[in-house]
């Protein structure tokens, strides 16, 4: 065994890497860019490197760097972790030539497997199943919309060098094909630094499903059976399972022995991931495969019980798998939701800020949270969006979705917004709660099908949350005598220094000013002898029953009771309110604030501008593409929200923008 390695990563990866190593005695050394210089990853190992600037492109992709800081601290391997140069065949190469031994399959296999188009040459010579389409070097456009026509729409366009949506683009009609393309190529060259793209047939309701293989350097290969990764958003997966519901036990022995072919096919070593497209008659067709330990292996290792990074480390080692085929079972079902930073009611644009409140415990010894995040840490735009996993194990699949619901009702975050209230809605949704019986309910489509209602707010909730902070603002008043203590100089005693809302001949009041989703309330207390009144919108409440457990309060108003929690800030106040996140800002009177018109258009997140598509004076038609920003590795496109001429552009290429920043100025024709 290794007496040292280097994470060649960062976030929950790193950490969860480091928790293994430290179990078996290994030291580890952690790398970091000069935005991640307090993570908890940092800290979660026994060393740390600077190695550049909070770019990715010179710190965490910058190969030389890595293997200077593992030579310098005595390191004898490098884990890539997942993402970043865990695919990377001319770092696995590197490492070999420095006498590091990198934690994963060769740089053969990474390449013969890394680019889709020969890796489908290669497993179709083996004689795994393949989706009709073009996997060809011929990248001339027009020759693609030819094969995309052949092929019939809907085709997938698909960058052969990536993965997790990145560079891929449906399409569904001729005319959208060279659009799509274009897009498609620059993202892929911008993640990957390959445009190379395939084309495959796109069937109109799959299921993502992937086989976990593992194999040794003496040449024992073995599967730990299969997760469904069906329930995706950008075409990036949200929420995975194992194993998958519904599938038939031939069907899951073919799946495995498949994984298995492919795997041998290129002298397979270390953890891998193949995966596949599987259709309403439970036939699949090999996708692709993934050379590396992918995000969503804990349900793997809580169903099997196995620890697969102490696999990665021994194998890499030189040891021989622990188990034999016959020794893996199933048992129960595990589920996993990814928490990002982003908006879902915002097309899911990734969000940034500061982590103000973070509370993520669980006493269930089911249910496992693998995070890389702290409160004071700053999520921005560098770096991917996922900021914490909830893994949850049961007896059954149902069971695990019982106490996932419980995980995410839980899980609580304020600073920015996450997409925790969407999974919580998410996992609930009838066509997933019934896909083991009936299956087909299941595919890649499912969260566009139910968006309306994923992504609906429910009647009522501002009304608890606002009752939430009014109940809260008069405990806290309660808990401090109603009195201004911090001027002892005065009379705690008079009127004048009382915070209570006293007014002479009239009932207490107390104003709160606030915003919540864009919409101004303001909202007055009343406090009559025997009784609490909520005035918001003309419309008035009574609120009786008022009271604290810990952190937890629980108010009566009208014929309701709510009960959450108030995380305040002088901005204003997050509220989780039974699985619902409400966020209310404290309203901001600017005599000069103006309201954004149709005429400025902006930027939706914090960013940097990657390519500007019009000049001053164009003619633009409504809908049609202004600007590209790209963050957290993913292209947002600006488009005209109605016909006009542009007057003013305000940056330019490679400019970074904040959110909100005005991009350009669009003005009627006239």
């Amino acid at each position: 065994m290794f007496k040292k390695i280097l994470i060649a990563n960062r976030g929950e990866i790193a950490v969860r890497v480091a928790r293994t190593a430290r179990l078996l005695g290994v030291q580890t050394v952690a790398v970091y860019s000069d935005a991640d210089a307090n993570a908890l990853h940092v800290r979660s190992c026994d060393e740390g490197i600077l190695i550049g600037p909070a770019s990715a492109k010179e710190s965490y992709l910058n190969a030389e760097k890595i293997i200077a800081a593992a030579k310098s601290t005595g390191a004898e391997a490098i884990h890539p972790g997942y993402g970043f140069l865990s695919e990377n065949a001319e770092f696995a190469e590197a490492c070999r030539r420095e006498g590091i031994k990198f934690i994963g399959p060769s740089a053969e296999s990474i390449r013969a497997m890394g680019l889709k188009s020969e890796s489908k040459r290669i497993v179709e010579k083996a004689g795994v199943p393949l989706l009709p389409g073009y996997h060809g070097d011929n990248q001339d456009p027009d020759f693609l919309l030819v094969e995309a026509k052949k092929i019939g729409f809907p085709v997938l366009i698909k960058a052969s060098a990536g993965g997790g949506g990145k560079g891929m683009r449906v399409v569904m009609s001729e005319k959208e094909f060279l659009a799509s393309l274009q897009s498609a190529c620059r993202e892929a060259k911008n993640s990957f630094g390959n445009d190379h793209v395939l084309l495959e047939r796109y069937i109109l309701a799959p299921r993502h499903i992937e086989v976990q293989l593992f194999a040794d350097q003496q040449g024992n290969c073995v599967h730990l059976f299969e997760r469904d990764c069906s329930l995706q958003r950008r075409h990036q997966k949200v929420v995975e399972e194992a194993p998958a519901p519904g599938i038939s036990s031939e069907v899951r022995q073919q799946l495995g022995e498949t994984a298995i072919k492919v795997a041998k096919a290129v002298g397979y070593e270390g953890a891998g991931t193949v995966e596949f497209i599987v259709d309403e008659k439970q036939r699949f067709y090999f996708m692709e495969m993934n050379t590396r330990l992918q995000v969503e292996h804990p349900v793997t290792e809580m169903i099997t019980g196995f620890d697969l990074v102490e696999w990665q480390l021994r194998v890499a080692s030189g040891e021989p798998l622990p188990v034999s085929q016959k020794d893996i079972k199933i048992s129960g079902h595990a589920i996993e939701s990814r928490v990002y930073a982003e908006s879902p009611s915002n097309d899911f644009f990734p969000s940034s800020g500061v982590i103000e409140y973070l509370r993520e415990s669980s006493n269930d010894v089911d249910v496992r949270i693998d995070t890389g995040v702290q409160v004071g840490d700053e999520v921005g735009v560098f770096y991917d969006p996922m900021i914490a996993k909830l893994i949850c194990w049961g007896a059954d699949r149902l069971s695990a979705l019982k106490k996932m619901d419980v995980a995410l009702e839980g899980f609580r975050l304020a600073g920015f917004e996450t997409n925790v209230s969407f999974l919580k809605k998410l996992i609930a949704v009838e066509d997933f709660v019934k896909a083991e019986k009936e299956p087909n309910r299941l595919t890649t489509g499912l969260i566009e099908k139910h968006k309306h209602e994923l992504l609906s707010t429910s009647p009522g909730r501002t009304l608890s949350a606002l009752a939430l902070i009014v109940a809260d603002e008069l405990l806290q008043g309660k808990r401090v005598g109603e009195y201004n203590l911090g001027d002892e100089g005065r009379d705690q005693f008079s009127p004048w220094t009382s915070a209570s809302g006293w007014r002479l001949n009239a009932a207490p009041r107390h104003l709160l000013n606030l915003e919540c989703d864009g919409e101004k309330l303001d909202i007055v207390i009343s406090k009559d002898p025997g009784r609490i009144t909520v005035s918001v919108d003309q419309e008035t409440i009574d609120l009786t029953d008022l009271s604290m457990v810990g952190d937890e309060i629980r108010v009566t108003f009208g014929s309701q009771t709510s009960s959450g929690f108030v995380f305040r800030k002088k901005s204003g106040f997050t509220v989780f309110c039974e699985g619902e996140v409400v966020r209310f800002a404290r309203q901001q009177f600017d005599s000069d604030a103006e309201e954004a018109g149709f005429d400025r258009l902006v930027a939706p997140l914090p960013g940097h501008v990657l390519d500007i598509l019009v000049d001053v004076n164009d003619k633009v038609e409504k809908g049609q593409p202004l600007v590209i920003v790209e963050a957290m590795k993913m292209e947002h496109t600006i488009v005209a929200p109605k016909a006009g001429v542009i007057k003013e552009i305000f940056f330019a290429p490679k400019d970074q923008v904040f959110e909100g920043a005005q991009l350009l100025v669009l003005e009627d024709e006239s």
